[in-house]
């Protein structure tokens, strides 16, 4: 099945209910969940209606970027990516999340906006999931940070709240660095120093008596 990257969002949440838009959700020992071991994830979308994000530190297997662009023939060949520097072998596929992994979705810098379809979460950060936005990317007039993944991570009303409850999951502000940096195998670890947490003394039972 080719691989996507259009289609509506989630709905995004306003005022209290929307207060983990923008934030990072940093995964517990104790998660529960081998698909989101050591996992850092930023929240696009959160309502009474659930919450989507983006897996920051994963890759997607045997995909790179020229061959998506080959395969939603955005080019003919890599030889049509118009990147400086290579930059189309080192910009990678992310692996979002399991849910609708053929569905791709590019988190972003706020210096690239598409009408109609890009929607800006928080401090800077923005959300598109059109071909036109990977276009832009290939001739090089795209966004200037930019991470491309497929697939996301959901979660049905009250479903989140309930894991952070449990200890699945802590929270932490977003910072440009953290989302959009290439050091995947350090981003969790650099994610909970931020909250003050020395990984190493991390256990799964932390916040209960």
């Amino acid at each position: 099945m080719p691989t996507s990257i259009s289609g509506a969002f989630p709905a995004a949440g306003h005022g209290e209910d929307s207060f983990l838009e923008g934030q990072l959700l940093i995964a517990m020992p104790g998660m529960g969940d081998e698909r989101f071991e050591r996992t850092v994830i930023y929240v696009c979308a959160h309502s009474e209606e659930g919450a989507m994000g983006l897996v920051l530190n994963q890759l997607a297997r045997n995909i790179s970027f020229p061959d998506l662009l080959e395969q939603l023939q955005i080019v003919s060949s890599p030889e049509g990516i118009r990147l400086p520097g290579g930059g189309s072998r080192r910009m990678r596929v992310h692996r979002g999340g399991p849910v609708e992994t053929g569905r791709g979705f590019v988190l972003h810098s706020d210096d690239f906006r598409i009408e109609n379809a890009t929607l800006a979460i928080d401090e800077g950060v923005c959300l598109t999931a059109t071909l036109d936005i990977l276009r832009a990317i290939a001739e090089n007039r795209g966004p200037h940070k930019a991470l491309l993944a497929l697939g996301y991570a959901g979660w049905a009303p009250g479903q989140l709240e309930d894991e952070i409850r449990s200890n699945g999951w802590l929270t932490c502000p977003a910072d440009a660095d953290l989302v959009f940096d290439d050091a995947l195998e350090t981003k969790h670890g650099r994610a909970l120093r931020k909250l003050g947490i020395d990984p190493a003394m991390l256990v799964s039972d932390v916040g209960h008596g």
